[in-house]
């Protein structure tokens, strides 16, 4: 369904859009078959304003999006009662994506003036190029489906709440540094420890749940996997001259997946542990330094309790490479 385009030309906005608006908000759910209240209720779930009732903004492929919509209910795979959660998940992560690409767009065409002509060419540009970001789209979300179908299919347990390694790896230092650089290097600095953590985290079996600024939240269903997320990703920035020192917590336990984030008491002694780790090191919890004591490769040392915020004491143990001296 789409949202005001205020700013765009009518060619660029019928070639974003899909077609022409056409319809009021009444008149898609009357030709879509559902109830206004519902249609309205899936539009700001999605993330798009309220509109007027006589406000003519709503083009075929909002009508299509609505049936299509109302059909997966009817056909058991989409369950009412979450019909609006489920909007709101797939709004913001699009909207994140958009905007991302929006910011593409203009800069390409103010590295390219040549290209940006007039609102017509740029129109014509813009329509090349939708089919080809359509088709990565469609290709990436194929193989993210099919990986995590297949997690889904052979887990022996409901994949919404379970037990896994949950892992915070934060920048040390970063609201300092970025009171002292500018925004180009800040650029640079968030990119290469993005591109490490993602990496790691993929080439472990994990699965990033989010970036948030100068933070990755991972999770893992294997221990030791996690473990050598957390630990390669602090090596790598150590070894990175352009980057500050990270530091890690690990917690295991069950979590609560929900719309493509987790929650839960598990995630928040993670983050409570990367807290007060030391730069450079990682810390676990005790059930996770259980399950990774004596493990090839690893080393544990239990610390002294502490006490964090939302925990009462919390006895956290670093984790090191078995090469690696525990000080």
């Amino acid at each position: 369904m789409t949202a005001s385009s205020g700013g765009l030309s009518p060619e660029l906005e019928r070639v974003l859009l899909g077609g022409p608006r056409r319809y009021t908000r009444l008149e898609v759910a009357a030709r879509a078959g559902v109830s206004p209240d519902r249609s309205q209720a899936l539009w700001r779930a999605l993330g798009f304003a309220t509109v007027g009732d006589d406000e003519v903004v709503f083009t075929d492929a909002d009508v299509e999006a609505m049936r299509m919509t109302d059909r997966l209910i009817d056909d058991g795979v989409l369950d009412q009662d979450l019909e609006t959660a489920v909007a709101r998940a797939i709004g913001l992560h699009m909207s994140r994506l958009a905007e991302w690409q929006a910011e593409l767009l203009r800069a390409l065409l103010a590295d390219h003036p040549h290209l940006a002509g007039t609102p017509d060419e740029v129109s014509a540009l813009i329509e090349r190029l939708l089919p080809r970001l359509r088709h990565v789209h469609d290709f990436v979300w194929r193989r993210h489906l099919a990986a995590n179908a297949g997690r889904a299919l052979a887990a022996g347990e409901q994949l919404e709440e379970r037990t896994q390694v949950v892992g915070f790896v934060d920048l040390v230092g970063y609201t300092r540094m970025v009171r002292r650089i500018d925004e180009a290097e800040l650029s640079d600095i968030l990119e290469r420890f993005e591109s490490l953590a993602t990496g790691l985290v993929a080439d472990h079996h994990g699965h990033v749940v989010k970036l948030i600024g100068d933070e990755v939240l991972f999770v893992c269903s294997d221990p030791t996997d996690a473990a050598e997320i957390a630990l390669s990703l602090a090596e790598a920035a150590s070894a990175d001259d352009l980057l500050p020192a990270v530091r890690g917590g690990l917690a295991s336990g069950r979590v609560l997946s929900r719309f493509g984030d987790v929650y839960g008491s598990v995630v928040n002694l993670a983050s409570r542990l990367t807290s007060i780790a030391r730069p450079g090191t990682v810390l676990v919890n005790a059930s996770l330094a259980e399950t990774l004591d004596g493990e090839p490769g690893f080393r544990v040392r239990s610390l002294r309790s502490v006490p964090v915020s939302g925990f009462p004491r919390v006895r956290p143990a670093v984790l090191r490479r078995a090469a690696q001296r525990l000080a």
